[in-house]
């Protein structure tokens, strides 16, 4: 080895040594961390990243993206628009951390309601007792003869001390839970049984996710659509964003 590249060697491999164990973070993450941990009980360092503005961070709680300063007195929520391309560029992060948190759910805590080979899958979150939930239940069998694939989540708008809350439960209960989300959507009474149930954890999904109504539509990408679709409206929502899937 060359006596200049050895020495110099020498000379750097403190420091780099020193980077290694003091981590060199940037201290606007440290300031930003000590400004809201103490509203945002959940918040990691690692939830705070640089925005592809200079100065400006990000910080992701859940699927919900807020903008703060680097010095930690500033923070917008909205939305941040590419004004080369037009992109929004919240919406896409936002989508993909959705995304996560409802694949981390696992279907087998979810109602599912599809052909065999599906063209596309939509996660819905829904409320058993959602004028809009119910018509969009009704026509269940048109949703799936297009090939749409409908996973369901509950959403209980009015809380989960509420009686929509405890008829999701008794759905989940059932020996038939497809059936039993049927008919409770028709209006008939489920009778009422306890168990182990995800109707606590998909609400609090729904709310970490930005759900604010029912139906709430989340597609295959993250993207959140809330309201109800018919669906051959959907087929062409979702043939359009996903050519590849006709």
């Amino acid at each position: 080895m060359p006596r200049k590249l050895l020495l110099l060697l020498l000379l750097v491999a403190p420091l780099l040594t020193l980077a290694g164990e003091a981590g060199f973070t940037d201290p606007s993450v440290g300031r930003i961390y000590n400004a809201l941990k103490g509203v945002l009980t959940t918040l990691e360092k690692s939830d705070i990243t640089p925005s592809p503005v200079p100065g400006l961070y990000e910080v992701l709680v859940g699927a919900r993206l807020y903008y703060v300063s680097g010095d930690g007195k500033y923070l917008i929520s909205g939305k941040m628009i590419n004004l080369k391309d037009g992109s929004d560029v919240t919406e896409k992060k936002v989508a993909q951390a959705r995304k996560r948190m409802i694949d981390a759910v696992g279907e087998k805590n979810m109602i599912i309601f599809g052909p065999d080979k599906p063209k596309h899958t939509v996660t819905v979150f829904t409320d058993v007792d959602c004028g809009y939930c119910r018509k969009l239940h009704s026509q269940i069998k048109g949703y799936n003869a297009l090939g749409i694939r409908i996973r369901y989540l509950f959403y209980p708008r009015a809380g989960l001390d509420s009686d929509s809350a405890r008829k999701a439960v008794a759905v989940w209960c059932a020996s038939d839970r497809k059936k039993a989300l049927t008919e409770a959507k028709q209006g008939k009474r489920i009778p009422y049984k306890e168990c182990k149930n995800p109707v606590a954890n998909d609400y609090l999904l729904g709310n970490l996710v930005g759900v604010n109504g029912t139906p709430a539509l989340v597609l295959e990408d993250g993207e959140l659509l809330t309201g109800y679709l018919p669906p051959a409206r959907l087929k062409t929502v979702l043939d359009e964003k996903f050519p590849h899937h006709k």
